[in-house]
């Protein structure tokens, strides 16, 4: 019991405060919303392309000369009527202009057909919505209307031919040297006429999700992975949501769905997705294309086109190429994904007027393909991950971090974290808590050397007491029936003692060598050197010599009757004659002295004086039966 009850002293001790439990792995870390978002989500999203590829074919064109002739006679009725000037130039400006406004009427098709292989396409954003390859992306996104593919293709492909139909119709204006102005009307000419008699052939549609290869890591070994179309709605103002399908994918990051009521008027919402203007810019490089930008803003209103459809408008900015991105709580759930915003008339997209398709269409839709969200072990262990890297918990983070590499070696994030952490690590910023074995390995530690400190100062002390007792001098036994001298007489052997006054039983033993002065006040009692207030009182025993708690003290030293002896206790059962007071081993004659120290019997020498003080100090005795509930 004393040996368990002193473990449990050292240990409160020498154990240090034990750190407070981790926060739970979803909870966000003391860093911004959109830091912490953004590290979330990022993984899920993911540059979408879809491309056409065909033949086109456009006719050479002449020039109608008769209806080319009646435009001419209106020129020079015009020139007359001072309505235009009668320059040259002035004249052909003029001329360009008419044809342009009715291009058929001046214009023939002929021979030969003229034909180019062409391909055209888009980028937008989608996200993994489940973790075996199912992704979200607009409608708009992956099919386009064929007015818009027929202006596609011919931006694309009649570029060239445009040029050369523009200089041909200038060279027959002879003399006459042609400034930027007249070369612009004379291709928008050609761009009109050739758009308009324009032929796609062998149409072909694919669409693609970029994807970093394995290894991790947005950089340029990402390529594209065909997607399979498996859903798509009615462009906007429509429901604007397209279903794809990535096969052979497992363990894809993901993100959760909200709901609708999620999200209110005033609310901040935040937009992830790939910006045209980083995307189709030629200086930024392919790792800068393929991170996601996010933005945000206020929630504004609920709209509702006249269909039916319900949006959101957000002040958060967005951007061609940010379509079909998600949108996001501040609680990082999808809230609706990125449909449309207002264009000027230069074509630059105007902020604080963005619209968000809302999440309950899109589980409306997923739901008719028997779709269900989900997340596996790479979404939880990275999320648990970087919230431990936020709160520099490095050492803690690695092991989360590599188990989503292994899970998913394509993450094209992992291996940046992992680099960090192992840095931070390696500079000294690691904060991660200790784990509970560590700290009791620690206290244990301490406490066996505490322990070991303990006893070596024990029997240092013990050692200085015996030399100090062995050069004391002996004393003459006086002869029995003799009366014994006063304790301040009494002298070695071979010297002539004064008269004696006092009894023998409280001079000798009692009060001056073995009473109060020996064993009593200085070297065991309160002295500095001993066991007293300096070395065990104030250190963690208690507040008495050898402490106060009622199971560990003994009379002299403390107060419990059941570990006491009988010069520092009264316990019965381990009293011996001489240096006790139990009936059952006393001698009647000498009694129990007024100190606890009667005369010894007759004939024999007074005991060592080391063997009661070993007997005190380290405690070499059997307890009697407790009769105290411990």
């Amino acid at each position: 019991m004393k040996i368990a009850a002193g473990a449990a002293v050292a240990m409160a001790v020498a154990l240090p405060a034990l750190p407070a439990a981790a926060d739970t792995p979803d909870e966000r870390p003391d860093v911004p919303v959109g830091t912490w978002l953004a590290a979330r989500t990022q993984p899920a999203v993911q540059l979408t392309s879809f491309t056409y590829t065909g033949t086109v074919a456009v006719p050479t064109s002449t020039l109608n000369q008769t209806a080319f002739n009646r435009l001419v006679e209106q020129a020079t009725a015009t020139v007359a009527s001072g309505k235009i000037s009668s320059d040259e130039r002035s004249i052909a400006k003029w001329l360009f202009q008419q044809i342009a406004a009715d291009v058929d009427t001046y214009l023939a098709s002929t021979t030969p057909e003229r034909t180019v292989e062409a391909e055209v396409g888009g980028l937008c954003t989608g996200w993994w919505v489940t973790p075996d390859g199912y992704m979200v992306t607009g409608a708009h996104c992956v099919q386009v209307g064929e007015t818009e593919l027929s202006q596609l293709f011919a931006q694309q492909a009649l570029a060239k031919f445009n040029k050369q139909d523009a200089k041909e119709i200038i060279s027959g204006l002879r003399g006459l040297e042609a400034d930027e102005e007249i070369v612009k009307l004379a291709q928008q000419i050609y761009v009109t006429f050739n758009t308009n008699h324009m032929q796609l052939r062998n149409l072909k549609q694919s669409l693609s999700v970029v994807q970093s290869l394995p290894g991790g890591g947005v950089d340029k070994t990402a390529k594209p992975v065909p997607a399979e179309l498996v859903s798509v709605g009615e462009s906007y103002p429509g429901k604007d949501f397209a279903l794809l399908k990535v096969n052979g994918q497992q363990n894809l990051p993901t993100v959760p769905l909200g709901d609708d009521s999620d999200v209110r008027t005033g609310d901040t919402l935040y937009i992830s997705g790939f910006p045209g203007l980083v995307t189709n810019t030629p200086f930024f490089s392919l790792e800068s294309k393929l991170e996601p930008a996010l933005t945000e803003g206020p929630y504004n209103a609920k709209r509702t086109t006249q269909t039916g459809v319900p949006y959101i408008q957000t002040q958060a900015p967005s951007y061609h190429g940010n379509s079909g991105g998600p949108v996001f709580s501040k609680d990082g759930k999808v809230i609706g994904m990125l449909i449309a915003g207002t264009v000027s008339d230069n074509g630059e997209a105007s902020e604080s007027e963005s619209f968000v398709l809302p999440v309950g269409i899109i589980k409306e839709k997923l739901g008719e393909k028997n779709i269900k969200p989900a997340q596996t072990t790479t979404t939880t262990r990275y999320n648990e991950a970087l919230n431990d890297f936020f709160r520099h918990y490095y050492a803690d983070s690695l092991p989360k971090f590599r188990e989503v590499q292994a899970l998913f070696p394509n993450h094209p994030y992992v291996a940046k974290y992992i680099s960090d952490a192992q840095q931070a690590i390696s500079a000294g910023k690691d904060e991660s808590p200790k784990p509970m074995l560590m700290w009791v390995l620690i206290g244990a530690g301490v406490l066996v050397a505490a322990v070991i400190v303990a006893v070596l100062a024990k029997v240092l002390r013990g050692r200085r007491g015996r030399r100090r007792r062995h050069t004391e001098p002996s004393f003459v036994q006086p002869p029995p029936g003799a009366v014994p001298p006063p304790s301040w007489r009494q002298l070695p052997a071979g010297q002539t003692p004064p008269p004696a006054q006092e009894a023998y039983g409280q001079a000798a033993y009692g009060q001056a060598a073995y009473g109060q002065a020996a064993y009593g006040q200085a070297p065991y009692g309160q002295g500095a050197d001993g066991y007293g207030p300096v070395v065990y009182n104030a250190g963690g025993y208690g507040a008495a010599p050898y402490g106060s708690a009622p199971d560990h003290a003994s009379p002299q030293y403390g107060s419990a009757p059941d570990h006491a002896t009988p010069q520092y206790g009264s316990a019965q059962q381990h009293a011996t004659p001489q240096y006790g007071s139990a009936p059952d081993h006393g001698n009647p004659q000498y009694g129990p002295g007024p100190y606890g120290y009667p005369a010894p019997p007759h004939g024999q020498a007074q005991p060592p004086s080391g063997e009661q003080t070993r007997a005190v100090r380290y405690g070499q005795f059997t307890p009697p039966p407790n009769d105290r509930a411990s």
